[in-house]
């Protein structure tokens, strides 16, 4: 099976943020993405924005940006989206929030998209699929070839429990506190295709992987592989997939530039000829159930015999060596904005802080909708 990759600019960027949408009476989750689409859609083609998209849910809508070239030119860009679709919302009594849960909304109480997509979707895959009222956000990072695309996802598989811990905000799933920092990881990994990436040698064994499942048919096309990262070859990007939503657009654009760092140092370091960092595939499931538990409290997992170091001084040394990376691509001011979440603690820190000073969750759904509007986490 042959599956064609188109090459992109290294560096490129695209995001993908899916938003919960809320009542402001009952500040649960309401089903009106239908409504909110056809108004943000009116004098654009189609009758549909471009940057503004359906989710599995009638309660989520999805921002997505243009190809872009810097985390900044990515931010305005959803900046700009967020204010059609607050305009919007904000004329039906609706607010938008995200966070990888919300936190007391039942997965039973919400509507399925009338797409053809979703609803076959939901019929093959049953009650792993309608559990599914959970907001990620996405990183799309362009590289040249297939062979490198596959390279570097091998080795962000080793990385993906520094993403995971820093947009973790999942603590709460139907009003109870789950333990965990991102329970959302552990409801979208009951999808078949979910969870780390498996190893791969080389484009040709991803060609004959996906032409294995299609004929197995545990997917019916390409986009029904899940992971936590994968290559897009439509996209000619790498996709980073881990994430939880993050409530603000500081974070996501700090995230962001981690993630477009990251990749453009990996793809320099395969120029020069050098190897990647990887790790057993033990070690990649284990320190991303690290994550999911306790986020930045964790330890993560960093050789093959289990040394364990704590995940802020992995994060902190990542920045760290990345930053030149960022300077040369023109974020490094959001980059650093990674200390700003070691400093005031990710999405689920801060939820679990409400509560601790004797908020409820209502207070917490407030929170996180004050922190979109304000495009910055809040005391």
């Amino acid at each position: 099976m042959e599956i064609r990759f188109n090459p992109s600019p290294c560096s490129s960027l695209g995001i993908e943020v899916e938003m919960g949408l809320v009542d402001r009476s009952t500040r649960d989750l309401v089903s009106v993405a239908d409504v909110v689409l056809e108004r943000v859609g009116r004098g654009h083609p189609g009758g549909e924005h471009p940057k503004a998209k359906q989710e599995l849910f009638q309660c989520t809508i999805e921002m997505i940006t243009g190809v872009c070239q810097t985390v900044a030119e990515a931010r305005a860009d959803l900046t700009g989206t967020l204010a059609e679709l607050t305009t919007v919302t904000n004329e039906l009594g609706v607010a938008l929030m995200c966070s990888g849960t919300h936190p007391f909304a039942r997965w039973q109480d919400q509507d399925i998209s009338p797409s053809a997509r979703y609803q076959d979707l939901v019929e093959r895959i049953q009650w792993p699929a309608r559990r599914l009222a959970i907001h990620g956000v996405h990183f799309h990072v362009g590289l040249d070839s297939g062979e490198k695309a596959i390279a570097v996802t091998n080795s962000l598989a080793y990385h993906l429990p520094v993403f995971l811990a820093l947009a973790a905000s999942s603590p709460y799933w139907h009003g109870l506190d789950t333990g965990l920092a991102s329970c959302r990881t552990k409801v979208f990994e009951g999808l078949p295709t979910a969870g780390p990436p498996p190893p791969l040698e080389s484009w040709a064994d991803f060609e004959s992987f996906m032409e294995t499942l299609i004929t197995a048919r545990a997917i019916s096309s390409i986009r029904e592989v899940w992971w936590d990262v994968r290559p897009h070859p439509d996209f000619g990007t790498v996709e980073l997939r881990m994430a939880d939503g993050m409530a603000s657009l500081d974070e996501v654009a700090a995230v962001a530039a981690l993630a477009q760092s990251l990749v453009e140092d990996l793809s320099a370091r395969l120029d020069r000829g050098e190897a990647l960092p990887s790790a057993r595939d033990w070690v990649v499931r284990e320190n991303k159930w690290l994550a999911a538990r306790s986020g930045l409290e964790a330890d993560m997992i960093v050789d093959d015999r289990g040394t364990l170091r704590p995940m802020r001084d992995v994060v902190t040394e990542l920045v760290q060596t990345l930053a030149p990376t960022a300077d040369r691509l023109g974020c490094a001011r959001e980059l650093d904005d990674v200390h700003h979440i070691l400093d005031v603690g990710p999405g689920y820190l801060r939820q679990r802080r409400i509560v601790a000073a004797g908020g409820t969750l209502v207070d917490v759904v407030d929170r996180l909708i004050d922190e979109m509007a304000a495009g910055k986490p809040l005391p």
